[in-house]
């Protein structure tokens, strides 16, 4: 249940077991949980580290535990601390991998230089998508941007992903939050994770990016328009730039089948916070939906539920209370 927080099973149980009753020694909460003393001592190592024990000032030496409603909020506020440096990470990350697209951008249509080659048109790209994933050996990495995926797009991928992980290939993917709510997109999803894949969403992705045994990497000239052409590139130091930015991205990212977890029902959702930043940075309705795929009537959605939730009469009251409740 607090895996999302950090805590394993046997930690939850630990701390669970000290909250209702912290006589006994570890031996003695080791034979009520039914766990190994070792595992005791690590489960409270970790929980003191956490924050969510500390030492009794009623019996020296013993330890007591912090309330919930104390304690998680801190492990929180430490998670959303993190997100935040990763999401930091991830835009200068994103800036320096647009940088070394827009240097191969004006490469001859499929012709290539100093291992870059430009892919003009959706057959160019499809042939050769296929030729990587069938000289894959270890693992593909992928980045899916924009929510819903097209028909075209999963009926040209399933054979390719099927081969692979029937060979042993790792596939991690990570779509878009929005994709959750698209039942085919989320179909295929789920479809990928029974056969072996590895799937995460996130609120907020960089640009499209296939990796091929961290050798290969394929990113769109124009990642508004993949249809105007595909870089692939086997030189090492962009590869190895893309691979970071995938790892960075995935790190942020949730399993398929979790939910993120929530302070409380008066705090927003991380696709909500996503949708303030980028209204509070100026972006238009419009620009924000496609950044998180979402459409323009979510946009609005979301954030009339965010104006209602804040007792908020304008845009501009939201920000400020938004910020004042340290959401911003």
């Amino acid at each position: 249940m607090l895996e999302a927080l950090g805590l394993g099973s046997a930690v939850e149980a630990v701390y669970r077991e000290m909250l209702a009753d912290p006589s006994g020694g570890i031996a003695e909460l080791g034979a009520r949980l039914g766990l190994a003393e070792a595992q005791v001592r690590e489960s409270l190592d970790q929980l003191v580290d956490l924050g969510l024990l500390r030492p009794s000032r009623d019996s020296p030496g013993a330890l007591r535990a912090v309330r919930p409603e104390v304690g998680l909020e801190v492990l929180l506020r430490r998670q959303e601390q993190e997100l935040v440096r990763q999401q930091q990470e991830l835009e200068r990350s994103r800036a320096a991998a647009a940088e070394v697209v827009s240097e191969f951008a004006g490469l001859r249509p499929n012709t290539e230089i100093d291992g870059a080659e430009r892919l003009v048109g959706m057959d160019a790209i499809q042939n050769r998508l296929e030729e990587l994933a069938h000289g894959l050996t270890r693992e593909c990495l992928a980045i899916l941007p924009g929510g819903a995926l097209s028909e075209a797009s999963m009926t040209a991928s399933r054979p390719l992903d099927r081969r692979a992980l029937a060979r042993g290939i790792e596939m991690c993917s990570v779509y878009q939050d929005s994709a959750r709510n698209d039942p085919a997109t989320l179909a295929y999803a789920r479809w990928l994770t029974e056969q072996g894949g590895q799937v995460r969403t996130s609120p907020l992705l960089p640009t499209r990016l296939l990796v091929f045994d961290r050798t290969v990497a394929v990113v769109p000239v124009d990642p508004g328009n993949s249809r105007t052409g595909a870089l692939c590139t086997s030189a090492p130091g962009i590869v190895a730039s893309l691979v970071t930015l995938f790892e960075q991205t995935w790190q942020a990212a949730v399993p398929l089948g979790a939910d993120r977890p929530r302070a409380s029902d008066a705090r927003p959702s991380a696709a909500e916070l996503e949708l303030l930043r980028l209204l509070a940075s100026g972006m238009t309705d419009e620009a924000a939906g496609k950044r998180l795929g979402v459409s323009l009537r979510t946009v609005r959605r979301q954030m009339a539920a965010l104006m209602e939730r804040l007792h908020a009469t304008s845009r501009f009251e939201a920000g400020l209370k938004a910020a004042r409740e340290g959401w911003l």
